[in-house]
């Protein structure tokens, strides 16, 4: 499967825009992720290995906390992960 990453994290992945891993879980696809790309883990967790709450995680069209699984839910082959980071503050005036 597929993990797209965003364009602030492609500097921790290698400067790579997907990575491919084996997984069967979510969880398990982001744990090869960060295992092989080790800065990306503290952009993604906190330290007590939850992930970050401005860290959105997408499988396929579905956001990952409204499944009922959660990360355990379960991947195949031609699934992918999209990484989208919270972006906020600025001003509109």
């Amino acid at each position: 499967m597929k993990i797209l990453i965003p364009t602030p994290l492609r500097l921790y992945a290698g400067k790579q825009d997907t990575v491919d891993v084996k997984a069967t879980t979510v969880g398990d696809a982001l744990v090869q992720l960060t295992s092989t790309h080790p800065d990306l883990k503290k952009h993604l967790y906190t330290d007590d290995g939850k992930l970050r709450a401005f860290v959105n995680v997408y499988l396929n069209d579905e956001d990952v906390r409204y499944l009922a699984e959660k990360e355990n839910t379960r991947v195949k082959d031609g699934d992918h992960l999209s990484i989208i980071p919270s972006i906020a503050g600025g001003n509109i005036w």
